[in-house]
């Protein structure tokens, strides 16, 4: 790939996604598949005016040996620096950037019980301090192609070529062509036209109906509003958290599910592949699930802690947009969920709920915000996807139809 059209790419994700200003600290996490273009960023983000930039990396395949060979308690422990490291975090604020490039595959054979408990033990000690900073900073999550995701996504392919063919695509979906920054200017207005729109219905349920069985109730927080694109922190920062992204995204009411939802992509899940699978709700609830591939880890899932069984977020995207139009299947949640509409399990999004900086986490909870330790988008959309929106005035609005926006 062109080294002038990653630096589009890289300034993208330095001004347009995590909006670095002048001053700030830069917290970059990345595995190791692609050191060149982190390097790029690192400078993106310097020249756009951080003083400092850090970079942390992880590598599934060391995450794979500390699950073997550590102990439930290790792995449940977080250390006194690290909690130092969070404290210094909530104090400062960094804006963080996340190039992901895992294997969908990369943790396959690992005792995901172990990693499970490990994960829920450090949840507990790490959770107030997320809770600190949630909504205050600004975050980006953006992909780079690493060989193994790249074959995955292209196995007919040699290693080469699949890793080039994955990054036309990735620069195909995150609109980098020759000005990318304009792109997602006009882009970022649409998604607020389309949630403008929405918002004035005053929505008070969702209905999806599709031929695959689909047939689920989803009941929304008055206070809530539809978002997408930009977002802007209480200093004024403006970011984009995903490169790309399609989507407009609200959180539901918890305990307001009722029917049942079945999946239209595979999901990717710590380092494993979860396909064919379905949620039944009754008051909210996930009360019953299955999956031909990845059953017990769908399970698994649902059960990390008490929230993870009720939803996050609905998003809406349509099926024509341009990720499904580039016709891949990216074994990755953050391309796919912006293939097609998607549900999110666990924790909900505290900036949907109007005047949210002037409330309270505990507040936020009350009006049915789902708070938890997951939050896993999974894919709903299919062709013939119906939404229907019930306003608080009892009118029934069409919002999709034949998979697709309907206004």
């Amino acid at each position: 790939m062109q080294k002038t059209v990653l630096r589009r790419y890289a300034r993208l994700i330095a001004r347009t996604g995590a909006g670095v200003r002048k001053g700030q600290t830069v917290v970059i996490q990345a595995e190791l598949d692609q050191p060149d273009f982190c390097a790029m960023v690192t400078e993106e983000c310097y020249k756009a005016g951080a003083e400092k930039v850090i970079v942390e990396w992880s590598h599934q395949p060391l995450q794979k040996l500390h699950v073997k060979y550590r102990t439930v308690e290790t792995l449940s422990k977080v250390e006194h620096w690290e909690t130092e490291k969070l404290q210094h975090y909530v104090d400062t604020l960094p804006c963080r950037i996340y190039l992901i490039s895992d294997d969908p595959d990369g943790l396959t054979g690992i005792d995901t019980e172990k990693m499970a408990k490990g994960q829920q033990g450090r949840y507990k000690i790490i959770k107030p301090y997320r809770d600190k900073m949630e909504g205050k900073y600004q975050w980006c999550i953006a992909a780079v192609p690493g060989k193994a995701w790249a074959k995955k996504v292209f196995p007919k392919l040699r290693v080469s070529a699949a890793v080039e063919a994955l990054w036309e695509k990735i620069l195909l979906c995150a609109r980098v062509d020759d000005d990318p920054e304009a792109a997602w200017e006009k882009h970022n207005r649409e998604l607020s036209e389309r949630c403008a729109y929405l918002n004035a219905l005053k929505i008070k349920t969702l209905h999806y109906t599709a031929s695959n069985g689909t047939d689920l109730t989803v009941g929304m927080i008055p206070e809530a509003h539809f978002c997408g694109g930009r977002e802007e922190t209480a200093e004024g920062a403006v970011f984009n958290p995903n490169i790309p992204t399609e989507e407009c995204f609200i959180s539901p009411k918890r305990g307001e599910a009722e029917g049942i939802v079945y999946s239209s992509k595979p999901l990717s899940w710590q380092g494993h592949i979860i396909e064919d699978f379905y949620f039944r709700f009754k008051d909210g609830k996930v009360i019953e699930c299955g999956a031909k591939t990845g059953d017990a880890l769908l399970k698994k899932m649902v059960s990390m802690d008490e929230g993870a069984s009720y939803l996050g977020e609905c998003a809406l995207v349509p099926w024509s947009s341009p990720i499904n139009r580039a016709n891949v299947l990216f074994y990755n949640t953050l391309f796919d969920e912006n293939a097609c509409c998607h549900l999110a399990l666990g924790m909900g999004f505290i900036d949907t709920i109007n005047g949210y900086r002037e409330r309270t986490l505990g507040e936020m909870h009350k009006m049915g915000v789902n708070d938890s330790m997951i939050h896993e988008d999974f894919m709903i959309g299919t062709p013939d996807l119906a939404i229907d929106a019930v306003t608080e005035d009892g009118k029934t609005v069409p919002i999709f139809r034949n998979g697709t926006w309907a206004f």
